[in-house]
């Protein structure tokens, strides 16, 4: 109560009276925060975008696969490989006629095999049977008239020695004995000449192998040679000594030589694998291509081998040619291998991460494959090439 009273109209008056300033301290209060939130979204943003250039960026990397192979498929002491085809010790064998006729019928199909000697088309032969029937029955003239000759012969030479003939007489009689004698020599010449002929209406096999392609149907006319075999009929390949040819760089011959062990691995069958050893270096080299020709023959060929199949050739050492059969082997680039203090590497790409993997490699695999014993099961996928500034964990992409 004396408070109420001792309160003046003055003090009541400074009561009702507004202060200005309270509003703009109030204001510079919010401005305050508002920068303050601004400040800090913006060291945000620039943290997050200095995170994804440095340690969180996202890489683009490009990966090739391992490979888990079968044991004995890629030995460790595999020196070098390449690509090539199959072919056969005699190369394939067209053949053609040697009389012209017409094509009768084909006494054999495609992928057929035959003996030596065995008939393959038969052409028509009754202008051929014609000739030698007339020519035999001029063989048979000639010798009729030999007889008479001889006899003629005798007569001079019996009237000469009872001195009725003349030494003339019998000179022309044993000229005519000769010239009769010549004639059926050269008759029973051609004789035989056209029996050849006739025989050669049938066309056979000069080998042992398989029949890989007709080139005329039947009733085209066929004719001795031609021009880029243009009078062949049947093209056949003898399959008993079959062999795989690779072109080989100049650079790598150092690592072949004859008698040396291989292995053939057919494109179309990579599990199947056959052993075979070099037996041809050709002595020429192909400037245009500063390569070899080389030849392995395949030492246990089978049905599954085809002509022209395109293989891969490995030339093997010789001790990893007597353990290549029990060894498992799993396949890296080349280039996914990494060295750093003497050991070996290789970055896995796992779910968009890096994985550093330690890997123990035991030998080449040719010139863009090593072979890897441990660290590896296969289907890893690896980084190739570039891979400065990769680090264990960092996110990466693949390039497709």
């Amino acid at each position: 109560m004396a408070e109420l009273e001792r309160r003046t109209p003055r003090d009541d008056l400074a009561a009702l009276r507004i202060d200005r300033d309270a509003p703009l301290r109030a204001g510079r209060s919010r401005r305050g925060w508002l920068v303050a939130l601004l400040l800090a979204a913006l060291f945000a943003a620039v943290s997050l975008v200095a995170y994804r250039l440095t340690i969180g960026r996202v890489a683009r990397v490009r990966v090739a696969y391992a490979e888990a192979v079968a044991p004995g498929a890629v030995p460790s002491g595999e020196l070098l490989t390449g690509s090539g085809y199959v072919v056969t010790g005699d190369r394939y064998i067209s053949l053609g006629v040697r009389v012209p006729s017409r094509i009768e019928r084909y006494l054999v199909e495609e992928g057929e095999e035959v003996q030596a000697g065995a008939p393959l088309v038969q052409l028509d032969p009754r202008q051929y049977e014609a000739a030698l029937a007339s020519a035999k029955a001029d063989l048979v003239h000639a010798r009729a008239d030999v007889l008479l000759r001889r006899k003629e012969e005798e007569r001079a030479h019996e009237l000469f020695a009872r001195g009725v003939g003349s030494q003339a007489d019998v000179d022309v009689a044993d000229n005519r004995l000769r010239v009769a004698e010549a004639e059926v020599a050269r008759l029973e010449a051609n004789v035989a000449r056209l029996q050849v002929d006739l025989e050669d209406t049938v066309v056979r096999a000069p080998t042992s192998g398989v029949i890989l392609e007709k080139l005329k149907e039947v009733g085209e006319i066929a004719v001795p040679g031609g021009f880029a075999g243009s009078g062949d009929l049947v093209r056949m390949a003898n399959l008993e000594d079959m062999r795989a040819e690779v072109d080989v760089n100049e650079a790598d011959l150092a690592r072949v030589r004859l008698g040396q062990p291989a292995q053939v691995t057919p494109d179309a069958y990579p599990d199947r694998r056959y052993d075979a050893r070099v037996v041809k270096m050709y002595p020429q080299i192909n400037r245009q291509k500063g390569t070899l020709k080389i030849e392995v023959k395949i030492e246990k060929p089978d049905a599954w081998l085809k002509p022209d199949m395109s293989v891969r050739i490995g030339f093997l050492a010789e001790k990893a040619a007597e353990t290549a059969s029990t060894r498992p082997s799993v396949l890296a680039p080349r280039e996914a291998v990494r060295s750093e203090g003497g050991a070996s590497f290789a970055w896995v790409v796992t779910e968009g991460r890096l994985r550093r993997q330690p890997i123990e490699t035991a030998g080449a695999s040719g010139t863009d494959r090593v072979v890897v014993s441990s660290g590896l099961s296969g289907g890893e996928a690896l980084v190739v090439g570039d891979a400065v500034g990769l680090r264990e964990g960092q996110r990466v992409d693949v390039e497709r």
